[in-house]
């Protein structure tokens, strides 16, 4: 997957010239562009300010958007000039506690741009009662969210001939059933609740929230059953059992040699947080008595593996780079392998008919006919099973009661245009909220007195005392 930026020949002919690189002057630090800001100020891991471009041509606010939009007064500015605010500071602060601090006070309008997790740290707040969960009620800060548009989720290696295709018709039987078992076993809903505090949700394909043919990913009927009140539970974990006996592993033994079936998981990820998941990983094994063996390696070491295809079962993520099916089902497109193509197919999945949907699907527009081809394209991967479709996180964001049009979205980059400020608002508030404290100016001098009096006291006394007379015996002549 490639992605290009069209750049003028002219600014390509003006920092090639000699000597700009060894100035330090390059695109990197002095970009060229015809975006809504000029960067006017950029001091590194300190600050960079961006001023409004003079020369903007004015891209107009949004008329239309997603459902709620109207209703939450996100489209009031339509058809207005953007951008709204004139300048934008970025302060890159080392500490998270600075930040927060300083956001509530009012002195930061929002504490990080296009990331979720403070929005989401705050909603945790207001839904415990901890931290400041009191002022963030009181100051009115927004906190809208949103499923983000991207999911974490297990693999598998089509190539490995254990749990991948399999050669013979008979493996390719016996692996799928292994498959189908552990997508069982492995209970998402549990995941979200215990580490995600309920705040993700749970996939049935890789067309996650946020995409057209999302709701066509209905529960797979071969890990979910439907009750008579029409809603969907996860099938026991005898179904599972049952599943891996008809693969050939009664009890997680191998039937034709009785050794335990162990399974290598290839992840990467450090801290404690990091093992209590790795221990959830290993008891959705160990409810099907199957082994694992854990190879939690560095990053780069991690994608050495996958690009080999060395690793069997694997845990990875996957955020949309544009909101669009194409961008998630290429994901289980063959010839995007990741081992035969350095692509980003990591499974390496393989499958003649999704793959020829693909091709079909993937620059048609969004008609029934495209909506058809990937409902058929999620029944087959449903079907064979190539991952464990896993969670999308939730997205949140985090505005003050004066900063207009916030919207969070992890695709999104280039929000600032539709930002706006009311600044008498933010001025009156701040004032406020940081009013200064003047009583401990009148107590100092009654503390400073308290504590000099006894020590002039004391200094007075001695001054006072007379000084004790001795007898000095006079020395004898000789």
């Amino acid at each position: 997957m490639t992605f290009f930026s069209p750049i003028p020949w002219e600014v390509d002919a003006f920092y090639a010239q000699d000597g700009m690189s060894r100035r330090n002057l390059n695109p990197d630090t002095w970009p060229v562009g015809t975006g809504p800001y000029m960067l006017t100020e950029y001091v590194p891991n300190s600050r960079m300010e961006l001023v409004r471009n003079p020369n903007y041509r004015g891209v107009p606010y949004p008329c239309e958007g997603e459902p709620g939009d109207q209703e939450k007064g996100l489209l009031k500015d339509c058809g207005k000039r953007t951008p709204f605010v004139d300048k934008v500071v970025s302060v890159i602060e080392k500490e998270g506690t600075s930040v927060a601090t300083k956001f509530i006070q009012g002195y930061y309008d929002i504490p990080q741009l296009e990331r979720g997790e403070p929005g989401i740290g705050y909603q945790v707040s207001i839904q415990d009662g901890t931290g400041r969960a009191k002022e963030l009620l009181e100051r009115k800060i927004q906190l809208p969210s949103t499923i983000q548009v991207g999911f974490w989720h297990f693999g598998f290696n089509w190539l490995d001939p254990v749990v991948g295709l399999g050669k013979t018709p008979e493996d390719q039987v016996r692996n799928k059933k292994l498959r189908q078992a552990l997508a069982i076993a492995f209970d998402f809903e549990e995941y979200v609740s215990i580490f995600e505090d309920d705040r993700a949700q749970v996939n049935h394909s890789v067309v996650v929230p946020g995409l057209f043919g999302n709701n066509l990913s209905n529960h797979n009927p071969v890990i979910y059953d439907k009750m008579p009140d029409g809603k969907f539970k996860r099938k026991s974990i005898e179904v599972a059992k049952k599943l891996l006996a008809e693969a050939g592993y009664p009890e997680g033994r191998d039937l034709k040699t009785g050794q335990p079936l162990v399974l290598n998981y290839d992840t990467q990820g450090v801290g404690p947080g990091y093992k209590a998941r790795l221990d959830w990983v290993s008891k959705q094994f160990a409810k099907l008595n199957v082994q694992i063996e854990i190879r939690n390696t560095d990053y780069n070491r991690f994608q050495d593996k996958m690009r080999k295809g060395s690793a069997q079962f694997f845990f990875w993520g996957w955020l949309a780079d544009y909101p669009d099916p194409e961008n998630f089902l290429f994901l289980l497109y063959g010839p995007n392998s990741k081992v035969k193509f350095d692509g980003e197919n990591a499974s390496n999945f393989a499958h003649p008919e999704f793959d020829q949907l693909f091709d079909r699907m993937k620059d048609l527009e969004d008609t029934p006919e495209r909506a058809a081809m990937i409902a058929r394209m999620i029944e087959i991967m449903q079907e064979e099973m190539p991952m464990l479709f896993g969670w999308s996180e939730e997205f949140g964001g985090a505005y003050h009661q004066w900063v207009g049009n916030g919207k969070p979205s992890n695709i999104i980059r280039d929000s600032l245009p539709y930002l706006k400020i009311d600044a008498p608002l933010r001025t009156r508030k701040i004032k406020e909220w940081n009013q200064a404290i003047w009583w401990p100016l009148a107590v100092l001098p009654l503390l400073l007195l308290a504590v000099a009096w006894p020590a002039w006291q004391a200094w007075r006394r001695r001054q006072s005392q007379r000084a004790v007379q001795t007898d000095v015996a006079t020395p004898r002549s000789l």
